[in-house]
């Protein structure tokens, strides 16, 4: 570790008094102009984690997401990919908050946490750091690596400006392939490219049935999704990317973006309300992690295709595909979703498809740990962040099938597709890349429109409200953050209120970055459902 005073320099140029740090589902995620002491803190932790783990290379994500082009934030992302070990995030944030008093708590703290961890800071580390395009990323970034620098034998690989599941998906491959070819963009790129390939090549699609127009949020998703597809012929000339000014900060999410087409049910700023020929439009959040899908009907009435569409989507095609080859009872399929996922979604997965359904807290590192439980794990927020993952067993059971050479050519064939669809999707993390493909190959295969699509059940209507209150630590919740266990009486109102309404229900959970809580309501009609979040916020008002 640097010499003290070196480390007290590099401490009183970062780190500043009076802010209170919490690591998040996401990480930590702020307004930037006070990012800097969790950055420098950061830096040196994912240092930590590293050498923790052996010199295996962690991932750092610079990125506020769907927020407002003036937040930032930043996560830590483990050696496969995954979101950072629980446990390691109480270390995050106590590091952090112990940098806002004074340079000897910060410098006790550390020492204290490298002897329980028996941690050798000389050993060597290796961390590969990405960020997304806002304005503060720079200067955010050198704090990072100043904190990184603490540690005098971590090795930093700055991939500059990337989506976040690129960074999840190099994190992973970087340590599969430590002497492999370069991990970057680039094979990123090719990895996905490739399988798109097999699978079109597999099932004999020529090109896509429509026209596909993909709305960037004005985010970092624009020119890597344009770098990728631009140069591959079944792609050139079949897409266009629209709100795909990343060069101005600004601009970033503003009326556009999958948080601003699912909260407001409407078309994004740049595409229109058109049927002049077959199209399927998509929206990513501004750093890629999320999409969902749209189109507008004969009417020109918008129609939402979000992350319960894609999850019921894919559970319908891999449990068609596991029943055709006789896997159904080898393989177990198993979607998770949270409790935004619509009443309606939730009943065709279970009662039409016959396939079980979890239901943890919101948050994708919940839902990947339970979607892991299953051989073929499928699991989407309805804000459209998920993807679907796929266990060891599966690999070996779609390997040993593709190794008998008494198969059936249909059998060989629904084999090859399976493995070709668990590389062409990124299982790391929730990914609007690899994601759309994904969906664009499902809809070719069965021949679906966006149409068809949408009628394989119709959505409860529903309502997402935003209520600020005091202190929203006060809003405790049980049952997968469906009931609230306090404040005490507040959930017999809820269901009170909900008991008024037909196919009704609603829920209360704190925000994860505000002095807010969310209230969801879904109903039999949109009046209902409208109705019913008006009443539940005004009780919510009411009892702050």
């Amino acid at each position: 570790m640097l010499d003290k005073g070196t480390l007290e320099r590099l401490f009183k140029t970062y780190c500043k008094p009076g802010f209170t740090y919490a690591y998040g589902t996401a990480g930590f995620r702020y307004k930037a102009d006070v990012l800097d002491t969790v950055m420098f803190t950061t830096g040196v932790l994912a240092g930590l984690r590293s050498i923790y783990m052996e010199g295996r290379t962690v991932g750092v994500m610079i990125t506020a997401s769907h927020n407002p082009p003036e937040d930032n934030g930043v996560k830590i992302v483990d050696p496969k990919g995954e979101m950072l070990e629980q446990s390691w995030e109480s270390y995050a944030t106590d590091l952090a908050n112990s940098a806002t008093q004074d340079f000897t708590a910060f410098s006790v703290f550390l020492q204290k946490l490298v002897h329980e961890l028996g941690i050798d800071t000389n050993a060597p580390g290796n961390i590969a750091i990405a960020r997304d395009s806002r304005e503060s990323g720079p200067r955010l970034l050198r704090a990072f690596l100043s904190g990184s620098r603490i540690l005098p034998n971590i090795r930093i690989t700055d991939h500059g400006l990337l989506t976040t599941p690129q960074l999840h998906f190099l994190t992973s491959k970087g340590n599969e392939q430590q002497n492999g070819p370069a991990v970057d963009r680039f094979f990123y790129y090719k990895e996905f490219l490739s399988a798109w390939d097999d699978i079109t090549a597999l099932c004999g699609i020529k090109s896509l049935p429509y026209k596909l127009e993909i709305d960037a949020a004005n985010g970092i998703g624009a020119p890597r999704v344009k770098e990728m597809l631009s140069a591959h012929k079944f792609f050139d000339g079949n897409f266009r990317v629209v709100n795909d000014d990343w060069q101005t900060p600004a601009s970033l999410n503003h009326l556009c973006g999958a948080d601003y087409v699912k909260t407001n049910q409407r078309l994004p700023h740049g595409i229109q309300a058109k049927n002049d020929c077959p199209r399927i439009c998509c929206s990513f959040d501004g750093d890629a992690d999320r999409i969902v899908f749209y189109f507008c009907d004969s009417k020109g009435q918008f129609r939402l295709l979000d992350g319960d569409k894609m999850a019921t989507l894919f559970a319908k095609f891999f449990q068609s595909i596991l029943s055709s080859v006789n896997l159904q009872e080898s393989l177990s399929l198993g979607v998770v979703q949270t409790a935004y996922a619509n009443g309606s979604s939730t009943h065709y997965i279970e009662q039409v498809l016959g396939i079980p359904v979890t239901c943890t807290p919101t948050g994708v590192k919940h839902l990947h740990h339970e979607a892991i439980n299953h051989d073929i794990g499928v699991y989407f927020e309805a804000n459209g962040h998920g993807t679907v993952v796929f266990s060891k067993k599966f690999d070996e059971v779609v390997s040993r099938g593709l190794s008998n050479r008494h198969q059936s050519s249909s059998t060989l064939q629904s084999l090859r597709l399976l493995s070709k669809f668990s590389n062409l999707i990124n299982q790391t993390v929730g990914d609007a890349i690899s994601d759309m493909m994904g969906v664009l190959a499902v809809l070719s295969i069965l021949g679906w429109s966006p149409q068809k699509w949408d009628l394989e059940y119709t959505d409860l209507p529903n309502k997402l409200v935003k209520v600020l209150v005091p202190d929203r630590t006060v809003y405790k919740t049980t049952n997968a953050e469906r009931q609230l266990l306090s404040p005490p009486g507040l959930q017999g109102k809820i269901d009170a209120l909900v008991a008024d309404y037909q196919h009704a229900r609603s829920f209360v959970r704190a925000s994860g970055t505000e002095d807010a809580v969310r209230v969801y309501a879904e109903a039999s009609t949109r009046e209902e459902a409208d109705s019913l979040a008006s009443r539940v916020s005004q009780v919510v008002k009411h009892n702050s």
